[in-house]
C-alpha cells in the first residue's frame, strides 16, 4: 500500500504555517489557533515577589507562533490576541481581561508583543529558525524587544524609577527569557527538521 508523502518544500524562503494547505480559511484558522495558544500559555504563572510582573508562558508563545506563522499573521495573533482581552475576554495572566489589564502596569509587555512577532516573523520567513544556533539569538532579541516596550510602561504606570522598574520588570525575567529562547529554538529547529527528512 502506498503511503502519501509531503510535497518537497519549496525553494523560496516560508514560515511553518505556509506548509498548510491554502484554503480560504486558513489564516483566520491559524490566527485564532494562535490566539488561543497565548491564552492558554498566559495562564502559566508564576508570581514575582515585588513586581506585579508575573513570569508567564505567553512570551514563549509570541515567540513559537510569530516564527511559525510569518510577520503579518504573527502580529494579527498578538493585535487579536489584545482585542479579545480589551472586550473581556479572560486571556490574560490569571484568567484577566478587559481595560485595566490591558493598560495597566503589565499592559506594555502586551504591546511589545507586536512588534516582537513582527520582527521573528520577518527573520523566520528569511530562514532564521531553521535551526537552533540561528533562531537562539533571534528569540532572545525578539523578548528583548517585548522588555524594551514594557519596562518603561511599567515605570510610568506604576510609578517607578527606571532602577525601580528594571528590578520589578526585568532583571528576575533574564533567566526565565533564555529558557523560553531555547525551548523555542528546539521546538522550531526539531520541526524544520523532521520536515526536510520527510520531503
Amino acid at each position: 500500500m502506498a503511503t502519501a508523502s509531503l510535497p518537497a518544500l519549496p525553494s523560496r524562503p516560508l514560515v511553518l504555517a505556509d506548509l498548510v494547505p491554502d484554503v480560504r480559511a486558513r489564516n483566520a484558522a491559524l490566527v485564532a489557533t494562535g490566539v488561543l495558544f497565548t491564552a492558554l500559555m498566559a495562564q502559566v504563572a508564576v508570581p514575582v515577589p515585588g513586581s506585579p510582573v508575573p513570569i508567564t508562558g505567553q512570551t514563549l508563545a509570541v515567540v513559537l507562533t510569530a516564527a511559525a506563522l510569518g510577520p503579518v499573521r504573527g502580529v494579527a495573533v498578538q493585535v487579536a490576541y489584545m482585542a479579545c482581552a480589551l472586550v473581556g475576554l479572560p486571556f490574560y495572566s490569571e484568567a484577566s481581561g478587559g481595560v485595566d489589564a490591558v493598560f495597566g502596569a503589565t499592559g506594555g509587555y502586551v504591546v511589545g508583543f507586536i512588534p516582537a512577532a513582527f520582527l521573528i516573523g520577518l527573520a523566520a520567513r528569511r530562514g532564521a529558525d531553521r535551526t537552533v544556533l540561528k533562531s537562539l539569538p533571534l528569540f532572545v532579541a525578539g523578548q528583548a524587544v517585548i522588555f524594551a516596550v514594557g519596562v518603561p510602561w511599567l515605570a510610568v504606570a506604576a510609578d517607578m524609577s527606571a532602577a525601580q522598574a528594571l528590578d520589578a520588570g526585568f532583571y528576575p525575567f533574564i533567566l526565565g527569557g533564555i529558557v523560553k529562547a531555547a525551548v523555542a529554538a528546539a521546538v522550531l529547529g526539531t520541526a524544520w527538521k523532521f520536515l526536510r527528512r520527510r520531503s
